[in-house]
């Protein structure tokens, strides 16, 4: 996997801008000129860039000006399923400083110590995994903030407002959201690129606990679990709401029934 890359300065730097497009990138679309790898799929772009592109929607984008960025942006919007209307981004200086060591400097830059397609995947891995993130806690704070009235409504009133269409709704939101952690992103699965080259364990390592994605997919998948648990009992309390109306109304028309009964009695007896 051979690829010039463009460095820029002393020491040899290129910039990372990892851009969550949509849910997923269709592999349908004609492909692209340039390949270095397919899976994940990246390629040569610009004057010396390259781009890594993931299938759950994620695109990272090495040593591109910001015009190349725009231009590759704009062709790969043809492959994006569901696009995101407010893109989640994410990044990184790379500085590439050869026999030292792959860290993470005082600056906040992810020090390389070569520009190889097989480094720069390991590092879009982490970038593109950290976007999704980001796109996950935005939704999962929304459900928060949805389960709020329900639980003010319970403990003001003693019922939630809204009704169970509302609350399958939002359990449906939490259940997409699990999904995309636990399989399309796979947060806690390491790259391919470490069969091939083990020697990039400790990198990944390093870059995997810098953007915090362990810990950031298992207080995901607590709040998850609040909410399932939250929704569950709304469900259950609307279920028990409903049981209730339907033996009142069954109570109401034997009571009825009994009283057009007695009324027939009375009325055969004048």
């Amino acid at each position: 996997m051979d690829a010039a890359l463009r460095l820029d300065s002393d020491p040899p730097s290129l910039r990372a801008h990892a851009v969550l497009l949509g849910e997923r990138v269709s592999r349908a679309a004609p492909e692209v000129d340039g390949a270095v790898t397919a899976a994940p799929l990246s390629f040569k772009a610009g004057e010396g860039g390259l781009v890594v592109l993931f299938r759950y929607g994620a695109a990272v984008l090495f040593g591109l000006s910001a015009q190349e960025e725009a231009e590759t942006l704009n062709r790969l919007a043809a492959r994006v399923i569901a696009p995101e209307a407010s893109p989640e981004v994410e990044t990184a200086q790379i500085v590439v400083r050869p026999g030292e060591e792959e860290q993470i400097t005082a600056a906040g830059a992810i020090q390389l110590g070569s520009a190889s397609p097989e480094h720069l995947l390991i590092v879009a891995d982490v970038l593109a995994k950290s976007v999704a993130l980001a796109r996950d806690e935005r939704q999962v704070a929304a459900v928060f903030d949805a389960v709020e009235p329900f639980a003010a409504g319970l403990s003001q009133r003693g019922r939630s407002p809204g009704g169970r269409t509302a609350i399958l709704k939002m359990i449906g939101r939490a259940l997409l959201v699990q999904h995309r952690v636990s399989g399309r992103v796979a947060v806690r699965e390491k790259p391919d690129t470490l069969w091939d080259r083990p020697d990039l364990e400790r990198l990944y390592g390093r870059l995997e606990d810098e953007y915090e994605l362990i810990e950031r997919a298992e207080t995901l998948d607590r709040k998850l679990g609040f909410i399932s648990a939250s929704a569950s009992a709304l469900v259950e309390l609307k279920d028990a709401d409903r049981s209730l109306r339907l033996e009142l109304i069954i109570v109401i028309l034997i009571l009825a029934e009994l009283a057009l009964a007695l009324l027939q009695v009375f009325g055969q007896h004048r």
